[in-house]
């Protein structure tokens, strides 16, 4: 991926990882449009800063991620890389009977949301130059969290979906995978300020720093996702699902 003089498009870009990757990019000299649903915290975001734009986006919509995929594209014709970045993430209990709401609107966010993206403006991005899509995945696309299975589950999809994809679009559109470890922002509730979780800004700079290699890998991975990313090959595989289960038992969700 070049480093500058692109226009990207990232979705839940109004807050969070989105919103970091966001400015940093902009600040690296590219054309930056952020998507979300909350127009306030988009315009708060781009506050400030010329070639960086806000567009509302209902990503469980398939007929509004059409309708936006469309709009996009007029409005930013040059348009050549796409970061499917918008999810939620919530915590459920498999041991009983429950309302399934949750769970389905996780699969709808983050999995059937950069599904339907990608296939809206696949035909454009394939007709631009040093055309990229990352899809943002999870340390627990690797090591499942119990707590939030089927969150786990939809990265553990994502992360599949991308091996495809890039086989799929290979010398057409570059494909790469950011799975984060746990970070610092808003995604659940207290999880801004909890321990233990990489600060935001850090996690940040070291993504834009791995982006600057080149070739750029195909998994963008910072050093702390590595336990939960490695596990299974170098054997560790129950041991890190034990540590983040019992991390969570222990109040660390």
């Amino acid at each position: 991926m070049k480093q500058s003089g692109n226009t990207i498009l990232i979705t839940g870009g109004g807050s969070g990882i989105g919103e970091a990757l966001a400015q940093r990019l902009h600040d690296a000299g590219n054309t930056v449009i952020i998507a979300g649903r909350r127009r306030e915290t988009l315009e708060a975001a781009i506050a400030g800063r010329t070639n960086m734009h806000a567009m509302t986006l209902d990503i469980d919509s398939p007929d509004a991620i059409e309708a936006f995929a469309r709009e996009v594209i007029a409005a930013h014709p040059a348009l050549n890389v796409l970061v499917n970045n918008a999810g939620i993430m919530r915590y459920e209990d498999l041991g009983a009977r429950r309302d399934l709401n949750d769970a389905e609107a996780t699969i709808t966010t983050n999995l059937l949301g950069p599904i339907r993206m990608t296939n809206a403006l696949i035909d454009h991005l394939k007709a631009q130059a040093d055309a990229a899509i990352f899809n943002v995945t999870s340390g627990l696309a690797f090591v499942p969290l119990v707590a939030a299975a089927t969150y786990s589950a939809t990265k553990a999809a994502i992360h599949s979906y991308t091996i495809s994809l890039r086989d799929a679009l290979a010398g057409q559109v570059e494909v790469i995978e950011l799975a984060p470890p746990a970070v610092q922002t808003d995604l659940t509730p207290g999880q801004r300020t909890r321990e233990g979780y990489q600060p935001l800004g850090e996690f940040a700079d070291e993504v834009l720093a791995l982006l600057g290699q080149s070739p750029t890998p195909k998994e963008i991975l910072v050093e702390r996702v590595k336990f939960l990313r490695n596990a299974e090959a170098e054997g560790r595989f129950d041991a890190a699902l034990a540590a983040i289960t019992a991390l969570a038992k222990g109040g660390g969700h």
